[in-house]
C-alpha cells in the first residue's frame, strides 16, 4: 500500500482478512504455534525458514503493527518492543559492543541519557561521548574508528529542542555510520525522518501513538537500502562475520534473499536472547491509538501553540520553549522539517525559581503530575525531580533542564479551559 497517504496507511496498511474478514485486526493471544511437520519447526529455528515459531520472537498481531508502523513512518521493516527503552536499547546495542563508541545529543530524554553516560559505558564496556545539537562541527571532531552510532531526538524532550536532521545524516554518511533517531515525539505525522536521510527510527509507542496512556510499547524501523551500509562495512563485524550461536550464520548473507539485516539480527539475536517482547494485546491497543494519530496530533499542535502564546506574554513566565512561536530558535528548522510547521503537544517554559515551579505543579486542576507525554489529556510535570533526576547537575545542565524548567505535554481539551488552569497556578 506504498502509494497511500500516511492517514489511509495508518488505518488499513499490513492488514489482510483473516478467515473470519473482521475489520479489526484479530488479537492474537497465543504463545506459541503448531508446525505441519517437524521438518518444518526445524527449518523455522535454524532461519532457514521464516514464519511463527514462538511470541517472544513473532506474534501476528504484533507483525501487522510493525509493518504497519513501518509503512507510516516510510521504512522498510519495523520490530516491536515492550517499551520504548526496549526500543533504544536493542537499537544501539545492535551497533556496538565491547569497545565501541555510541555517540548521543545532549537533548535528549532523561532515561536514555542515563543508559547512554551510564549503563552502556559501566555495564556493557560500551564507551559513549554527547555532542551539542546547536553546533554539528562538536559531533564531526568526536568521530572516530571506533564509532558505531549517531544517536539523536528529532524534537527532544523537555527542551523542545529539533535537530538539523539533514546535517548529522550527512555526517554519519560520510563515515559510513548508522543514524539512528528518535521520533516519538514530533511521530511520523510531523516528520519524515527517512526522507531526511536518517537510517533506524525509534519510538516509545506509549506516547502520541497510543494516545490514551494506557499500554506500554517500543518499535525499531528500518529505512530502505539500509543493507549495503552495513554489508561488508568493517564498523559493523558482528554483522558480517559467523554467529557460531547459529552454527556460522552471517547476518549479512540474508541480503541475498532480501531480509532487512539490521531487523533480521534484531529478531533474531537481541528480541530471541534477552526477550523485552510486546504482546499482542497491547499491540491491539496500539494499533487503535495509530488510526487517529494523524488527527489528534494536529489537536495537539494547535492546542499547544495557543498555549505557547499565552505563556509568552504573562508576566510571571520567564521563557517559553515552542518552536511553533516565531521568535524561538528552532523555528526555522521546524519550517525546513515539520509538516505544516506544527511542532506536537509538547512544550515546556520556566517560572520564576524552584518554589514557584513546584506550586504551578501542585495548583493545577485539569494538568495531572503524570510522567508520560502524548496522551489525550494534559499532563503537567517537573523534569528536574522526576524524568531527569538521575542526571547530575552538570548533566542537567549541559541538557538545558534547570530547577524552574516545567514541561507540558497538551491535551485535547478545549485550549481555552487549560490556559485558564495555568493562569490560576501560575499567578497564585
Amino acid at each position: 500500500m506504498a502509494d497511500y497517504s500516511q492517514s489511509t496507511l495508518a488505518l488499513h496498511a499490513a492488514y489482510k482478512f483473516d478467515t473470519q474478514r473482521t475489520i479489526s485486526v484479530p488479537i492474537y493471544q497465543s504463545t506459541a504455534y503448531s508446525f505441519e511437520d517437524l521438518a518444518q519447526a526445524e527449518a523455522r529455528f535454524s532461519l532457514k525458514e521464516m514464519g511463527n515459531t514462538y511470541s517472544r520472537i513473532k506474534n501476528p498481531t504484533v507483525a501487522i503493527l510493525q509493518q504497519r508502523l513501518a509503512e507510516v513512518e516510510g521504512g522498510i521493516f519495523g520490530v516491536c518492543t515492550a517499551s520504548g527503552m526496549a526500543a533504544v536499547f536493542y537499537a544501539l546495542l545492535n551497533c556496538a559492543q565491547i569497545g565501541d563508541t555510541i555517540l548521543y545529543s545532549n537533548k535528549i530524554y532523561g532515561g536514555t541519557q542515563t543508559l547512554l553516560a551510564h549503563t552502556f559505558p559501566k555495564r556493557f564496556g560500551i564507551k559513549t561521548k554527547e555532542f551539542d545539537i546547536d553546533d554539528l562541527n562538536s559531533l564531526e571532531n568526536l568521530i572516530d574508528d571506533s564509532t558505531k552510532a549517531i544517536f539523536f531526538e528529532s524534537l527532544s524532550n523537555p527542551q523542545i529542542a529539533i535537530a538539523d536532521t539533514e546535517k548529522i545524516t550527512q555526517i554519519a554518511k560520510k563515515y559510513g555510520i548508522i543514524s539512528i533517531c528518535d521520533n516519538t515525539v514530533a511521530t511520523p505525522f510531523l516528520h519524515k525522518a527517512f526522507d531526511f536521510g536518517v537510517d533506524i527510527v525509534v519510538h516509545s509507542l506509549s506516547k502520541y501513538i497510543n494516545g490514551q496512556g494506557n499500554t506500554l510499547g517500543g518499535a525499531i524501523i528500518e529505512r530502505k537500502g539500509l543493507n549495503p551500509l552495513i554489508k561488508n562495512n568493517p564498523r559493523y563485524k558482528p554483522f558480517n562475520i559467523p554467529d557460531e550461536s547459529y552454527h556460522g550464520l552471517v547476518y549479512a548473507s540474508v541480503d541475498e534473499q532480501n531480509l532487512p539485516i539490521y531487523s533480521f539480527r534484531i529478531l533474531a539475536e537481541w528480541l530471541k536472547n534477552i526477550g523485552a517482547t510486546m504482546s499482542a494485546t497491547s499491540a491491539w491497543q496500539l494499533l487503535q491509538g495509530l488510526e487517529t494519530l494523524s488527527l489528534r496530533i494536529q489537536k495537539h499542535s494547535q492546542n499547544a501553540l495557543e498555549i505557547a502564546k499565552f505563556l509568552q506574554n504573562h508576566p510571571n513566565v520567564k521563557e517559553v520553549n515552542y518552536p511553533g512561536l516565531a521568535n524561538n530558535p528552532y523555528n526555522a528548522l521546524l519550517k525546513k522539517y515539520f509538516i505544516n510547521e506544527q511542532a506536537s503537544g509538547l512544550l515546556s517554559f520556566e517560572a520564576r525559581d524552584y518554589e514557584h515551579a513546584k506550586s504551578i505543579c501542585n495548583k493545577t486542576k485539569i494538568f495531572k503530575i503524570v510522567a508520560n507525554l502524548g496522551d489525550s489529556k494534559s499532563l503537567i510535570i517537573h523534569p528536574a525531580s522526576t524524568t531527569h533526576s538521575q542526571l547530575s547537575q552538570e548533566e542537567l545542565k549541559n541538557a538545558q533542564i534547570s530547577p524552574s524548567t516545567i514541561r507540558l505535554s497538551i491535551g485535547l481539551e478545549d485550549a481555552k479551559d487549560l490556559i485558564a488552569d495555568l493562569d490560576q497556578a501560575i499567578r497564585a
